[in-house]
């Protein structure tokens, strides 16, 4: 007897395999960050356009079982404002994927237990200051100890790795790089540091704000020597401190410190990434201007055939990079909160 047949691929024209999908759960978030949304006049989506738990789901058994994906990633908006979300995260970790979360950390210290009893194992934390008057002026929102204390949280309830994301906005908060860093020493959580990507919500962006990933190496370097580690599929690249060698007794997330060079060294070529947005729309690209309607299928009584020739359709479509910098470049039509991180 034969065994079970193996998953599709999900490759596209330039022979990338995929097999990550982020999932954003709601377009809804207790912030307001400046690179992100305005800080009045968001247009919720209605509550029968978001895509429900079992809908979610199955997208996700589809993307799983008949196309090999084996790492989800739950982003929002702010995903943990979706009313009980530790039922989706059952629900997803049922499929055997990897599954972790983005989130500004601002409810870890109330849900974090949860989500990990649920299934949930790996967590990233979004932190662009540390200093509670810039937070305040980045977020619009007062609630620097709530993120800190949820990100202890999130350690406790046994989440690992808890990793810190730090969009990086030269003039704004680059000054905070080497803080950051030791940040992420003495808290063991491994801080990532991103290049400011043209995704504002005011459309403001401009080149001379991305600081890129030569100057953050170096700025760290200078105070705390590094050497660098081998890349993996991950679009971080990392850097081990010196003084933490690898394989120490006791090692932990705090001994590396990674950059995601967007902008600069770009990892588009090895990208296995699919979006799937709140309401149903799935993107094979970050800044992709196109997107592919998974909802209407489903909820005019398509199988799941149907939905697999839409993945395929969406992932063959995909190009072999975002552009920036290009004069041929052009802003997707959403910002960042109603695409998902």
């Amino acid at each position: 007897m034969s065994g079970p047949a193996s998953p599709e691929q999900l490759v596209d024209g330039f022979g990338r395999v995929h097999r990550d999908l982020r999932i954003s759960v709601t377009d809804r978030c207790n912030f307001r960050c400046t690179y992100c949304m305005p800080e009045e006049g968001m247009q919720w989506l209605a509550r029968e356009e978001i895509l429900s738990f079992e809908e979610i789901t199955r997208i996700a058994r589809v993307f799983v079982e008949r196309f090999g994906v084996d790492s989800i990633r739950l982003t929002g908006g702010e995903p943990t404002v979706r009313a009980h979300l530790p039922v989706l995260v059952e629900k997803l970790a049922a499929l055997g994927a990897d599954l972790a979360m983005t989130t500004n950390g601002s409810t870890l210290r109330t849900q974090a237990q949860a989500l990990a009893d649920a299934g949930l194992t790996r967590i990233n934390v979004s932190l662009d200051s540390l200093r509670r008057d810039r937070f305040l002026e980045l977020t619009r929102r007062d609630e620097l100890a709530k993120v800190l204390d949820g990100i202890e949280a999130a350690k406790e309830a046994g989440l690992d790795p808890v990793k810190i994301n730090v969009v990086l906005v030269g003039g704004v908060n680059d000054d905070e790089v080497v803080d950051f860093a030791r940040f992420g020493r003495d808290n063991d959580v491994t801080v990532r540091f991103i290049e400011f990507m043209p995704l504002d919500a005011d459309g403001s962006w401009k080149h001379a704000q991305v600081v890129p990933q030569t100057e953050i190496v170096r700025r760290i370097a200078e105070v705390l020597p590094m050497e660098p580690v081998v890349r993996g599929h991950e679009p971080a690249e990392q850097w081990r401190y010196l003084d933490r060698p690898a394989g120490r007794p006791g090692a932990s997330a705090g001994d590396v410190v990674g950059v995601i060079p967007t902008v600069t060294r770009p990892f588009c070529e090895s990208c296995d990434r699919v979006r799937l947005t709140a309401e149903g729309q799935l993107r094979n690209c970050l800044f992709a201007l196109d997107e592919f309607d998974l909802r209407g299928p489903m909820r005019d009584g398509g199988t799941d055939d149907d939905l697999a020739a839409v993945m395929q359709r969406a992932v063959g479509a995909k190009w072999a990079g975002h552009a920036i910098g290009n004069v041929q470049f052009i802003r997707p039509r959403k910002s960042m909160s109603q695409i998902g991180g």
